[in-house]
């Protein structure tokens, strides 16, 4: 049986106006025979089938499409009027006639998802994506700018203050503002113009330098289409965004943080130099090594302060609190091997005796120290459980992808939910393509060695960052579905893509 007809969703009907005939687009796949048809839906990620029973006076709209999602979306037409279309239609209990002279259309995917036609494209391109913000009735008082000819445009001839919200359709912090900073443009409207862009594709990377956004959303303040501002209130609520705009200031200068080690900490700081003459004159110490960007350390600390102080208090302490900046002091953090952070080590008359991934908490930290025991067996990492994703590092990682086609890289941190809600989901994807060569499913672990600084170079900001790269080359940020349906339909349109390639090829011959 042909288990993809389970996952056929009627979309309904939509009404497309009879038009003249028209030259219908090479794009768009015509199938009338069941075999060729199975196979389009096998060999191709995202498919839109047209059916009609009067010949190509819908295909209009349907060309136009087809031409925008170029590879990464298939546009099909099945045309029930002549014979063989006809038993094709029938097979698959499709009867275009019976829908009022409209054309039923259906999505074939591998989960179910629906948007409405005005945003077709966007959604062939990424059908786990969200919706259109501008399709919205309730960000109707935003600005919605597509182009940057739109946005230099809208800069020249509003007289109004502008507030602009660069963002990009994935980013979750921007999900969670849009509804308040549509409600402040509802309330502010004639006042102000609120507007909103997507700047996350290539083509507005110029436009990103330009306005110094870093990461999602930036927000940008601009008078008479000059730029003054930027506005950094991102839990703001929609009167905080009215009243700002009354008032519009510069974002207050960030204090610098105060390294750990030069505030009143209880916890001895250790370097490269006191290391180990420390360690000889504290026969029982537990040390801390940290990165002070690191999230988590930044969570632990305080709890480390408050144990370190509790067991500094009496005379018969079971031992001291030590921490270490793992990415200055260089030296102790490679001879211990320290892949990530935090990492915790007791260490008894000057030798490491055991790594507790465990203690994270005062309580547990002081439990801990008044009765030192072996830590539970580490669970396996997904590095050494056997699997075909190529697990990469700086040492190799450029190397390793020169040699593939099409590679999909997931950076990720092993503490981080969303990897390991992920970890399976790739792994399967990389299994079932493991016995192609020109094909690799590839992770590295940012948080190991000189992996951080890879990272940073290949533009990973949070976890998981998924690239694809071509020959080595970046080419895209993946940003679809995390599922296995995601990752193998991605690779499924990338190779289905070769194949049309070496088809013209023929035909060219």
């Amino acid at each position: 049986s042909f288990s993809i007809w389970a996952l056929f969703l009627i979309l309904g009907v939509w009404l497309l106006p009879v038009l003249e005939a028209v030259k219908v687009s090479p794009l768009i796949e015509k199938v009338g025979d069941h075999k060729d048809f199975k196979k389009l839906l096998r060999t191709r990620t995202n498919v839109l089938v047209l059916y009609t029973k009067t010949g190509d006076s819908h295909l209009k709209l349907l060309s136009d499409v087809a031409q925008t999602v170029k590879g990464q979306g298939t546009i099909a037409w099945v045309n029930c009027g002549d014979s063989e279309g006809r038993k094709l239609c029938k097979k698959v209990k499709v009867d275009p006639s019976s829908k009022r002279g409209g054309a039923e259309l259906f999505i074939i995917l591998t989960f179910f998802c629906f948007s409405p036609i005005q945003s077709m494209v966007t959604f062939l391109k990424d059908p786990s994506g969200p919706p259109l913000w501008e399709e919205n009735p309730e960000a109707k008082d935003v600005i919605h700018i597509e182009t940057e000819k739109d946005f230099r445009k809208l800069l020249k001839r509003e007289e109004r203050p502008i507030l602009m919200m660069f963002y990009a359709p994935w980013c979750g912090v921007c999900k969670r503002m849009q509804p308040i900073f549509q409600q402040a443009a509802t309330e502010t409207k004639g006042k102000y113009v609120l507007a909103g862009m997507n700047v996350h594709p290539a083509e507005f990377d110029g436009l990103k330098q330009e306005y110094n956004v870093k990461g999602y959303p930036t927000l940008c303040y601009f008078e008479k289409g000059k730029f003054l501002h930027h506005y950094e209130n991102y839990g703001a609520t929609a009167k905080d965004i009215a009243d700002w705009m009354k008032n519009p200031q510069p974002p207050q200068p960030k204090t610098p943080e105060v390294p750990w080690s030069e505030t009143d900490s209880p916890v001895f700081h250790l370097t490269d130099e006191s290391f180990d003459s420390f360690l000889e004159e504290h026969p029982t110490a537990l040390v801390m090594f940290y990165a002070p960007w690191c999230g988590h350390c930044k969570k632990m600390k305080p709890e480390y302060d408050e144990a370190a102080e509790i067991l500094n208090r009496g005379a018969d302490s079971p031992g001291v609190l030590a921490a270490v900046d793992a990415t200055v002091h260089k030296a102790v953090g490679d001879r211990f091997k320290i892949s990530g952070f935090p990492t915790v080590k007791y260490f008894e008359k000057a030798e490491e005796k055991y790594t507790l991934p465990q203690l994270r908490s005062k309580d547990k930290i002081i439990e801990f120290m008044h009765n030192p025991q072996a830590p539970p067996p580490p669970e396996q990492s997904w590095e050494e459980k056997p699997s075909s994703v190529s697990h990469l590092g700086s040492e190799d990682f450029r190397e390793a992808l020169k040699k593939k086609k099409h590679a999909l890289v997931m950076f990720y941190a092993p503490w981080c939910p969303h990897c390991k809600n992920a970890v399976p989901h790739f792994t399967t994807a990389a299994e079932l393509f493991k016995e192609d060569r020109k094909i690799v499913y590839a992770a590295v672990d940012c948080t190991k060695g000189q992996n951080h600084e890879l990272c940073k170079q290949e533009g990973v900001e949070g976890y998981p960052t998924f690239n694809y790269y071509n020959y080595g080359k970046f080419v895209e940020k993946y940003n679809g579905d995390r599922g296995e349906a995601g990752f193998t339909g991605f690779m499924r349109s990338l190779r289905g893509r070769d194949q049309e390639k070496v088809v013209k090829r023929k035909d060219e011959l």
